[in-house]
C-alpha cells in the first residue's frame, strides 16, 4: 500500500509539472528543484527533533545526509533560475509550490517516513527521466547548449568552458544518488 501511494502521488505531481511546463525544460527544472529542496530539509529537521525528544545520539549521519541533499537541491534551483530567469508569476508559483508541498510532506513524514522516502525515491527517478529528456533535446539541437552558469561551474569544479549539457549530466547524477539514498532510507524504516 505504501508503494502504491508513493507512486500515485508521484504521478499526481508529475501531471501538474507536465501541464504547466511541458517542454519548457529550464522552467520545469526550476519547479522540480523548488519542490526537491523541501524533503531533505523537512526530514532532516524531523529526525533532528526526534533525536532531541528521545535524547539519543546516532542520528547525526542521517541528519547530515538529509540536509546535504536539501542543500544540493537548492544549488540545482539556483543553476536553473540563472538559466530560465522566471518571471514574477513563476516565482509566485515557486512560493506556492514550496508552501503546499512542505506542509504535505511534513504531515506525510510524521505519519509514515518510509512512504515519504519512497515517494521521494520515485520523484527523483522522474527527475532523472526529465533531465535525460532535457539532455536529449540539447544533443539533437532543439535546445541551445549554452555555456553553463558560473555557479554550476564553481559548484561542480567543471572546466571554465563547460556547457549546459555538462551541468545537466552532473545534476542528473545527483538526482540518481538522491533516488538511491531515499530508497535505502525507506527500506531502513
Amino acid at each position: 500500500m505504501s508503494d502504491l501511494f508513493a507512486r500515485s502521488m508521484t504521478a499526481f505531481f508529475r501531471f501538474f509539472a507536465d501541464a504547466f511546463f511541458a517542454k519548457r525544460y529550464g522552467h520545469r527544472a526550476v519547479v522540480l528543484e523548488t519542490v526537491a529542496g523541501v524533503p531533505g530539509m523537512v526530514a532532516g529537521m524531523w529526525v533532528h527533533l526526534k533525536s532531541l525528544r528521545q535524547a539519543k545520539t546516532g542520528y547525526g549521519p542521517l541528519i547530515r545526509e538529509l540536509l546535504a541533499e536539501a542543500e544540493n537541491e537548492r544549488m540545482h534551483l539556483m543553476f536553473f533560475i540563472d538559466i530560465a530567469k522566471p518571471n514574477w508569476f513563476e516565482r509566485s508559483l515557486i512560493l506556492l509550490a514550496q508552501l503546499v508541498f512542505m506542509t504535505y510532506y511534513f504531515i506525510l513524514y510524521i505519519v509514515s517516513p518510509s512512504t515519504a522516502h519512497k515517494m521521494i525515491h520515485y520523484f527523483e527517478e522522474e527527475a532523472v527521466k526529465s533531465y535525460t529528456s532535457y539532455l536529449e533535446q540539447i544533443e539533437v539541437g532543439e535546445i541551445e547548449d549554452r555555456p553553463a552558469p558560473r555557479l554550476a561551474i564553481d559548484y561542480y569544479d567543471l572546466p571554465s568552458d563547460a556547457r549546459l549539457s555538462d551541468m545537466i549530466r552532473r545534476v542528473r547524477a545527483d538526482e540518481q544518488g538522491h533516488a538511491d539514498a531515499n530508497l535505502a532510507f525507506a527500506e531502513a524504516h
